[in-house]
């Protein structure tokens, strides 16, 4: 794991899946893909590499920090770059004057280099502001949004994005603890939490870590954009090109699986998620909970 910096500091976000997102989206020479979600431009560049002389690559990511901290990974490769959300991606290809593509790529997880940033709140043990947004030029701040909420509001947030069974107990205590002392950092949420979430045996996973989770989805709209992107992205496609999709947990991939089978512009290639081998999950951790899942346009 990367040390905590001020943004920006050297990418040290790690591609998952890297050898199956190859595999299923087979950049060659000539072809045109897209990254949807730059990040730490792991992915990006290994396309890039394989799509050269004549081919291309187009890269965006919402995260505009992510940008200025990963375009180095990139130099001298046939990508172009831009800022946006990947349900922007239809935008983005008239931009650049593309029809449409032979393949498009989102991960759609949380990157290392944003849990690394001590400014950003990812990480539970983050002193810093608990921001939690991918664009910190626009919205709410996590903060703001566990101040202004209502108990039963808060809870349900908790609930429907978290899947968070203790719920309820948890918005009481975030309400009770922010009239005495307000909360603004990740470690301060964090310690609320675990307070009334009994850490279950056998278990490494935080018991903050659904709570984060239901925040984060809530300030950045994921699932609306998931969404959206589900819908339009299918006519950025040639036929026979390919969308892969790296989710992280339930809600993405239910989303996800659901859109591509009942798409009648799709055929789905992956009848169940490919999981990162145990291999990789030793080298990193973090990839653990991803799953990839692929379809095809038909003609």
């Amino acid at each position: 794991m990367c040390e905590n910096h001020r943004v920006p500091h050297p990418t040290c976000h790690i591609p998952v899946m890297l050898d199956e997102v190859m595999e299923w989206l087979a950049p060659a020479a000539g072809k045109v893909l897209v990254d949807g979600t730059f990040g730490g431009g792991g992915h990006t560049a290994a396309l890039a590499q394989q799509v050269q002389p004549n081919g291309r690559i187009l890269a965006m990511d919402l995260d505009a920090e992510a940008i200025d901290r990963s375009q180095a990974v990139v130099e001298s490769l046939p990508v172009d770059l831009a800022i946006g959300s990947y349900a922007k991606i239809p935008e983005m290809l008239r931009s650049f004057d593309v029809d449409r593509v032979d393949g498009i790529l989102l991960d759609i997880g949380l990157s290392s280099d944003q849990l690394a940033d001590e400014e950003r709140g990812f990480s539970f043990q983050s002193t810093g502001t608990l921001d939690l947004r991918f664009d910190r030029s626009r919205g709410e701040a996590a903060w703001q949004l566990i101040e202004r909420l209502d108990e039963r509001s808060l809870a349900d947030i908790i609930y429907k994005f978290g899947e968070e069974r203790l719920s309820r107990r948890i918005a009481r205590r975030i309400v009770t603890q922010r009239r005495d002392h307000p909360i603004r950092t990740a470690d301060q949420l964090a310690d609320v939490v675990r307070s009334c979430v009994p850490r279950s045996k056998g278990h490494t996973i935080d018991p903050a870590t659904r709570t984060f989770q239901a925040l984060r989805i809530a300030v950045n709209h994921e699932l609306a954009t998931l969404e959206q992107a589900l819908r339009r992205l299918p006519d950025c496609l040639k036929a026979g090109g390919r969308m892969a999709i790296i989710s992280f947990h339930s809600l993405e991939d239910r989303l996800v699986k659901h859109a591509f089978r009942e798409d009648e512009r799709l055929e789905v290639l992956t009848r169940r998620p490919v999981r990162p081998g145990d291999d990789e999950v030793v080298r990193n951790p973090r990839s653990r909970s991803a799953k990839l899942r692929v379809a095809e346009r038909r003609s």
